[in-house]
């Protein structure tokens, strides 16, 4: 997973041209392999992790509202600004995975002999569809 970080970083650092406009291909292939990213933590580890425990990881709470940040942005049609927002989220996000106490290092932990089972199930999510851009007024509820 934190291979798939570094390729992350690679494609979003793509898409960003030095005159200013974005790489579509790049962008695209980030924004898909970002969304199967998080539906890999999503349904696989986190469930997995809670299953072990008997409750939730302590930082699922926060990694989900990051989640649910980070697919908002991707909702949007890609511009520097949308990217840096991108880079500020995913900053603080990627530590809380990727840190000696992070979800990783946990559900290393849990796994034990089940690491390949569950790796395996992380391998076989399949790619996210990616819907168009919307770009029109943010709705607000309540």
């Amino acid at each position: 997973m934190t291979a798939d970080h570094v390729e992350l970083d690679r494609l979003l650092g793509a898409a960003e041209r030095d005159d200013g406009t974005i790489d579509e291909d790049a962008y695209t292939r980030f924004r898909g392999g970002l969304l199967r990213h998080i539906a890999m933590e999503e349904k696989v580890l986190l469930p997995f992790a809670r299953a072990k425990r008997g409750e939730p990881l302590p930082m699922a709470a926060q990694l989900r509202v990051d989640h649910s940040a980070i697919a908002k942005l991707l909702c949007r049609s890609p511009s520097r600004a949308i990217i840096a927002s991108l880079r500020e989220v995913l900053g603080s996000h990627n530590d809380l995975e990727e840190g000696p106490h992070g979800l990783y290092a946990e559900c290393d932990a849990l796994a034990g002999e089940e690491a390949p089972a569950i790796v395996a199930r992380m391998h076989a999510q399949p790619p996210v569809p990616l819907a168009k851009y919307y770009d029109g007024p943010l709705h607000r509820l309540g």
